[in-house]
């Protein structure tokens, strides 16, 4: 869909990058089984970038947590490896000018760090978007529906584990007050069948209802999971370990209920691979796990293409990764609704100056040039905790 030969958009000359450090406090705890956040220490990359004499901003946010519990990431990790190892292998390109369709090449020689290059990369092709005075929406097409209206999209949201039932419901009926049409459970060993049961009889049967496990079950477990299939869930995601396809595999044959992956999923060859073993039946395509949007957007036409329907998962992302997940979701592989809540749902106040919103249970996709937002910079100057800059061109 969008490659170096075919895009609007030109190389811009990135002159510096900014790495920036920022702590944000959570409105509540977010619990799933690899842990417990409080609040988030994020990594923005923002690329200074110059076009026939122009000056243009880029910025990208940088998904990875605080420790390599979701993934062998974690955002100090991240830093190190750009400025160690990325930002220098961008350096001889830097002064021609990049193109964000040309990042992952450049970059492929350091193996893994999906999340630091999913970063570099957004934040090229925020600048590129910015100076073309397009949005990332208009470039994939997903800014008007057919009538030439605003596209939206649906809106779910991802809930915690709780310590009780009663907290739980609390929850979710507020979610389902604040217009949610899809609720998402974090479960794992000892809070699953009871507290999705409580979830199923509070929201009734037409509210679509889906669990996350973070790979904390195991291959024995299937019987036990397969007691989920009473609820007519949409699907039960990541129960195993990243790296067991095979049991997977194994596990769709022994529920009813889709498996999804979420972890497993790095690239749009390994999907392939994981669908054709039958371990796949739904995918939740996150950018920063696989690498950046591009790379996602070869997985969603995999995906589509194979008849796997796909949804956009949420890493807890500030107003940057959540405008850019609002107009990837819009396209048509996205058949499920994703993890796209609104910015309150984590912060009392973002970084942008335009946070996403939920009406009526649906996003509008963002259509601000670059990728869908503008920053508050006032407010970005107030939380951050520390800043690094890398020179790349004179």
């Amino acid at each position: 869909m969008i490659s170096s030969n075919d895009s609007p958009l030109k190389p811009v000359r990135i002159e510096q990058v900014e790495l920036r450090r920022i702590a944000m406090p959570l409105v509540s705890p977010f619990r799933t089984s690899f842990g417990v956040e409080t609040d988030r220490d994020i990594l923005i990359v923002h690329v200074e970038a110059d076009l026939d004499g122009v000056a243009i901003d880029g910025w990208g946010e940088c998904v990875a947590l605080g420790e390599p519990t979701y993934s062998a990431e974690y955002v100090n990790g991240a830093q190190r490896v750009m400025v160690e190892h990325l930002l220098p292998r961008l350096a001889d390109a830097a002064s021609e000018g990049i193109d964000a369709a040309d990042v992952g090449e450049l970059l492929r020689s350091v193996h893994g760090h999906p999340m630091a290059k999913g970063a570099i990369e957004a934040a090229v092709l925020d600048a590129q978007l910015r100076a073309a005075g397009m949005s990332f929406a208009e470039l994939l097409g997903t800014d008007t529906d057919t009538k030439g209206r605003p596209s939206r999209i649906p809106s779910g949201v991802s809930v915690g584990i709780h310590d009780t039932v009663e907290a739980l419901l609390t929850t979710v009926q507020g979610y389902i007050d604040d217009g949610y049409v899809r609720i998402k459970l974090k479960i794992e060993p000892g809070s699953d069948i009871e507290h999705v049961a409580a979830v199923r009889d509070l929201i009734g049967p037409d509210v679509p209802l889906q669990v996350d496990a973070n790979t904390a079950y195991r291959r024995t477990d299937g019987q036990h999971l397969a007691q989920l299939d009473q609820f007519d869930l949409l699907l039960i995601e990541q129960p195993l370990a990243e790296e067991d396809i095979v049991g997977h595999a194994r596990l769709a044959d022994e529920v009813e209920t889709p498996i999804c992956l979420d972890e497993s999923l790095v690239s749009a060859e390994g999907t392939a691979d994981a669908i054709e073993l039958g371990a796949c039946e739904i995918a939740n395509i996150k950018p920063g796990r696989v690498g950046g949007y591009l790379e996602a957007i070869r997985i969603h036409d995999l995906c589509l293409a194979r008849g796997v329907p796909v949804w956009c998962g949420g890493m807890v992302e500030t107003g940057i990764g959540r405008a850019a997940n609002a107009a990837l979701a819009a396209l048509p592989g996205f058949t499920l609704p994703g993890d796209i809540s609104a910015s309150t749902r984590f912060y009392a106040r973002d970084i942008v100056t335009d946070p996403i919103t939920v009406v009526d249970g649906h996003v509008t996709v963002p259509t601000t040039p670059g990728m869908g937002f503008d920053i508050d910079r006032p407010f970005l100057d107030s939380v951050t905790t520390s800043v690094e800059t890398i020179h790349l061109s004179p």
